[in-house]
């Protein structure tokens, strides 16, 4: 039962049958597609690109193949439900947020939140509450956030509907969500957990366990980020009584098109089955090729690699070890340098930062390639090592909470003007500002622009890391609220 692939079947089924389609999508099983799309998708995926035949079933009201490959998630992850989110997991936290929440609603968020979560705060019109994670200066990186400051501000708000928790965070650390979920629970609120980065958790020993396996209401994952779907492929889970399964129905049907592609259900359905056939296995052979990269790394005098022994600092109680971060200080250079340096050598990193780089490894680099790749990181950072640069510090490490004077959503949808960016000390963001990777916000809609936040986002650009999220990526400019 666990290699069935109801969805899969049933596209291939209808391809094999050869019916002709007087029906979407336009090219026609690739008869019309243009050479260069037939080239790189090959005829099978063309053929497979199907639409809402009645034994595709829907996606919007699944009582078919879509609805067992759904279903075989959920009992995959242990979930009550699960929805497949082929917008991706910004998608699906945004129906978290607005099938769990009314306008209103205080959420507790902390401010290394991605950026899809301010998306859904302005959708959905909720007051955010934010707690600071965190910080280490050795490492130049956000933690997590504490049970106790958690606690704290469920004491002093006593009407906090929700409690969000980025867990893993980018770097693999894990927040102490059995812990964190009792604390919610026994104050009435829901705990909401961004898993973007952990939907391999909960099938090894070797790493920590999945959000659902500590207390989380409901989960978002990205299946793409480290198993077997295509990209933008998510999944949402539900469990336990306090959220109610058609009100989040709703708002995935809400938030998702009428027109899903089909390959990428059918890659959340493949990679399902995978993991229920052989999870375990995958996971540690993910685990096992990162302790490789590990070792290497840890050889090199100048390099300093996120361990263990992070744990029990700053809210951390686990580290998924498929995640390989490097700081890279000590060699006198940035994140961002360092990344070039490497793609100059034919290798690329998934996240550069002013300080950090972030190796992302699966069961998929458990091949004939990788000792020689490995090899090959190692000679680039000795190089940069025999050049003895001066250590680099980002002197604004980490900024205090802005002022919120407008909701998100109220900010958003103001009268508002444009102004020169390193002028608007004093003003009202209208537009949210992040550097990505990792999208964590700097500012968000409704927050006051401060000289340090100028400052801090400045030097973020002139060390090469892209700003995202305002109308001018250039950061010349910037809209705030009109007054």
């Amino acid at each position: 039962m666990d290699n069935y692939k109801p969805l899969c079947e049933a596209i291939e089924k209808y391809r094999k049958a050869h019916v002709y389609p007087f029906h979407t999508p336009g090219h026609k099983g690739g008869r019309g597609a243009d050479e260069t799309l037939s080239a790189l998708m090959g005829d099978t995926a063309l053929t497979s690109d199907v639409s809402l035949m009645s034994e595709l079933d829907d996606l919007h009201n699944p009582q078919g193949c879509l609805q067992e490959a759904q279903e075989l998630a959920a009992k995959l992850y242990g979930a009550d439900a699960t929805f497949f989110a082929p917008n991706g997991t910004t998608g699906a936290i945004h129906a978290m947020l607005i099938g769990t929440l009314v306008p209103g609603d205080k959420i507790l968020v902390p401010r290394n939140t991605h950026r899809s979560v301010i998306g859904g705060l302005i959708l959905g019109g909720l007051r955010p509450v934010y707690v600071l994670p965190a910080y280490s200066e050795a490492w130049s990186l956000s933690l997590q956030v504490t049970v106790e400051d958690i606690e704290k501000m469920l004491i002093a708000q006593t009407d906090i509907a929700a409690v969000l928790i980025t867990s893993p965070n980018y770097y693999g650390m894990v927040a102490d969500l059995p812990a964190i979920a009792k604390v919610a629970h026994e104050h009435g609120a829901l705990l909401l957990v961004d898993e973007a980065h952990g939907a391999h958790l909960g099938f090894s020993p070797l790493l920590p366990p999945s959000a659902l396996q500590c207390g989380a209401d409901v989960v978002a994952q990205s299946t793409h980020k480290l198993l077997g779907a295509l990209t933008q492929c998510s999944m949402l889970h539900i469990r336990g009584k306090r959220v109610e399964r058609q009100q989040v129905a709703a708002a995935m049907s809400l938030l998702t098109t009428t027109s899903p592609n089909y390959l990428l259900l059918a890659s959340l359905d493949c990679a399902r089955s995978q993991m229920a056939t052989e999870g375990k296995v995958l996971v540690e052979r993910a685990v096992k090729v990162a302790d490789k990269l590990r070792i290497a790394l840890e050889k090199i005098p100048q390099l300093k690699v996120l361990k263990q022994s992070i744990i029990g600092q700053g809210g951390v109680v686990g580290l998924d070890t498929t995640k390989v971060t490097v700081n890279v200080r000590e060699l006198g250079f940035s994140g961002v340098y360092a990344g070039e340096e490497l793609r100059r050598a034919g290798i690329a990193v998934e996240l550069v930062d002013r300080d950090n780089l972030l190796f992302l490894l699966t069961y998929a680099d458990d091949n004939q390639e990788i000792d020689d790749v490995i090899g090959k990181i190692v000679l680039t950072f000795m190089m940069l090592g025999a050049l003895h640069r001066e250590v680099n510090k980002l002197e604004n490490s980490i900024l205090p909470l802005p002022r919120q004077v407008l909701l998100p959503r109220v900010a958003f949808y103001a009268f508002k003007k444009e102004c020169l960016f390193a002028e608007a000390a004093g003003e009202i963001s209208a537009e949210q500002i992040s550097f990505y990777p990792p999208g964590i916000p700097v500012v968000v809609p409704g927050e006051e622009i401060t000289e340090e936040i100028i400052s801090y986002c400045q030097e973020l650009k002139a060390a090469g890391i892209p700003v995202s999220g305002p109308r001018d990526s250039s950061l010349e400019r910037i809209q705030v609220v009109k007054k």
